[in-house]
């Protein structure tokens, strides 16, 4: 009786081998992307109040304190 599966190297691997590291692949391949989208709502947050700051004229109040203590 041949077990169903795939032949590679010359050894036969089963079928529900494969299935588990076809899941476990997209289970480490979606845990890496849940990631990456964190960081980039983290990058998104932090520039959209660096802006914020910006447009409010923050930095160059800093700017005018420093060049008034100098």
């Amino acid at each position: 009786m041949e077990i169903l599966g795939i032949t590679l190297f010359g050894y036969a691997i089963p079928l529900w081998l494969v299935f588990l590291i076809v899941i476990i692949a997209v289970l480490l391949i979606w845990k890496i992307i849940k990631f990456a989208i964190k960081i980039l709502i983290i990058v998104i947050v932090f520039l959209v109040i660096f802006f914020g700051l910006d447009l409010l004229g923050f930095f160059d109040a800093i700017q005018n304190l420093i060049a008034g203590i100098a």
